[in-house]
């Protein structure tokens, strides 16, 4: 069965308050130090989503248990916006997961913004109280079900974690805290990417 990108989006830390009893010490002394950090939803297990995508909780939790191994290791790397490719680009890196847990079939998380171009681009975002997004990334194929339903198979595999503009989900936003080829990558255009995508296409007439 042909594998594709899959993108989910959810809120982290919508009350603007969730992070405070969240973090260590020493991430209480970086904050103070001008260091963001964000909790929230990042996705969640037998429900359906915005994309009409449901993901089974074995599946999920599988990959949940596998990425903490990258958290671990501090390789647990997200990108700003929305990347093209199944691959997370060092130099478009923006933060990093540093926590991972279940709150019954919810995957919640935490999040450090790192000192990094795209870094400093999501913190003065942050900052400005600009409404931003999480989206799940990974490669799996998925099973059409009643009324358009998707079911993601077992053979998913989740990549990373990005932050986005515009979610699929109904008010999944964040604020600062206190007929496919095998293997096609499937790139899900929010409204925000309609628009950019038309006004790149004008600018490269006009060039």
């Amino acid at each position: 069965m042909s594998k594709h990108l899959l993108r989910e989006y959810y809120e982290l830390c919508s009350d603007g308050n969730c992070v405070m009893d969240l973090l260590t010490e020493d991430e209480k002394r970086m904050r103070d130090n001008g260091t963001v950090f964000l909790v929230g939803v990042c996705q969640k297990a037998g429900q359906k989503n915005g994309n009409g995508r449901i993901y089974p909780q074995p599946v999920l939790a599988r990959e949940v248990q596998s990425y903490q191994n990258a958290i671990n290791e501090r390789r647990a790397l997200g990108e700003l916006d929305h990347p093209d490719d199944s691959v997370v680009n060092l130099k478009n890196v923006s933060h990093l997961v540093t926590k991972m847990w279940w709150d019954g079939d919810n995957v919640m998380g935490k999040i450090q913004v790192l000192n990094t171009p795209s870094g400093n681009v999501l913190k003065s975002l942050a900052e400005a109280n600009v409404k931003l997004g999480i989206s799940s990334r990974g490669m799996g194929s998925v099973r059409e079900g009643m009324e358009g339903t998707l079911t993601v198979e077992d053979d998913f595999q989740l990549i990373c974690f990005d932050m986005v503009s515009e979610t699929s989900t109904p008010g999944a936003y964040m604020s600062r805290p206190g007929g496919l080829q095998e293997n096609q990558i499937i790139r899900e255009l929010t409204k925000v990417d309609k628009i950019n995508y038309a006004l790149n296409d004008i600018l490269k007439g006009i060039v």
